[in-house]
């Protein structure tokens, strides 16, 4: 089977390694000009010249990344299967359509508004109260395109920095700690879960992810599948879909939805019985869905600017180094390193270890290291 990749980044190439022992070939389609995928057949398409030939050369066709044009998934879709739907893309390209749905399903979310100038941005974080967090409608990831309001006067310099023409507003969260939830849909419906993962954030970047999330009360993992069986079924969604939420003491919040694999679902690949990528794969492909089940505990590290000492880190034993063959810039997803661990509190250890060789590496926070 062919399958065809909209985009031709890292997690495109983390998608064919998984796709290959399953007897799968690749073709990515790539709009942006700069591919780091690495592997494969790429088509460089600024243009659209070459969409035909890239729907003539795959059987089924997904994407890797959510920020391309509804239209040419559509386009794609008259002719082979696009899994998962345009439906999806739209309603997470568009944050006001996202929490809408999410608000129709049942899904908690944190108060909010929609401002289309300085004036009701002001308005917004008044009637709200502050702080609030105002968001670009569209567009936008990894913190970008957003702004904390401390004061309804901040609003002109939050409206300016911003730069678009409408933005969500939403009341500031007080949350515990940062989670998501991974699952995946198969083409009959079939579902699995992921456990939830504990996320840490550095400068609007993902850095850290441990899975299962200690301390999570049983509970609290099974509100989060019901909330994302909702979008999947909603969706008739096939793939692996990604729901970004805020543990709080009232319960969980969702933020934002990924129609996609997602950086903190990393661990999987050594850390569950099979890993996102894998099981995305067995979806589009029509295959049954392979176990969600950790393999002990893990700790995804992303690494961000820099690749530090890399050998150093491939002489631990329970570390796994992925990189992605970019070249270095601040701000900019390198590789990731997967620390394996049989308890929580050995895999502190680890982490330490293994994040001291990674310059500009923020100090390991998380509620394992909140004891007292």
């Amino acid at each position: 089977m062919r399958i065809g990749v909209l985009g031709a980044g890292q997690l495109g190439r983390m998608l064919a390694l998984a796709g290959y022992p399953l007897a799968k070939t690749f073709v990515f389609y790539d709009m942006s000009g700069s591919p780091s995928a690495g592997l494969g057949e790429v088509i460089i398409d600024r243009d659209g010249q070459y969409l035909e030939d890239f729907i003539s050369r795959v059987d089924r066709v997904t994407y890797e990344f959510e920020h391309l044009p509804v239209d040419v998934a559509e386009r794609i879709a008259k002719e082979k299967p696009v899994h998962p739907c345009p439906r999806a893309l739209q309603v997470c390209q568009n944050r006001e359509l996202e929490k809408t749905l999410f608000g129709e399903l049942g899904i908690p979310t944190p108060q909010w508004k929609i401002a289309d100038s300085a004036e009701s941005l002001q308005a917004a974080a008044e009637e709200l109260g502050c702080p609030v967090v105002a968001k670009s409608n569209t567009e936008g990831y990894d913190g970008k395109g957003q702004a904390v309001l401390r004061s309804p006067e901040e609003a002109a310099t939050a409206w300016k920095s911003i730069g678009h023409p409408r933005l969500i507003v939403e009341k500031f969260v007080d949350f515990r700690r940062e989670v998501s939830i991974v699952a995946v849909r198969a083409e009959d419906g079939e579902l699995a879960f992921y456990p939830i993962a504990e996320n840490a954030h550095h400068e609007g970047i993902l850095r850290y992810s441990i899975a299962p999330a200690p301390k999570l009360e049983k509970h609290v993992q099974e509100d989060a599948e019901r909330y994302i069986k909702a979008l999947l079924n909603e969706l008739n969604y096939v793939g692996v879909l990604t729901l970004e939420l805020f543990e709080t003491a009232e319960g969980l919040v969702a933020n934002e939805m990924a129609p996609r694999v997602h950086n903190s679902g990393h661990w999987s690949i050594e850390g569950a019985m099979t890993s996102q990528f894998e099981n995305h794969i067995r979806a589009v492909s029509g295959h049954p869905l392979g176990s969600t089940a950790p393999r002990g505990v893990s700790c995804m590290i992303n690494i961000i600017a820099e690749h530090g000492d890399i050998e150093r880190i491939l002489e631990l034993p329970y570390a796994h180094v992925h990189l992605y063959n970019k070249g270095e810039r601040p701000g900019r997803k390198l590789g990731h390193v997967t620390v394996l661990a049989d308890s929580y509190e050995e895999l502190v250890w680890r982490v330490k270890n293994c994040a001291q060789f990674l310059p500009g590496c923020p100090e390991f926070n998380s509620t394992l290291t909140a004891r007292g």
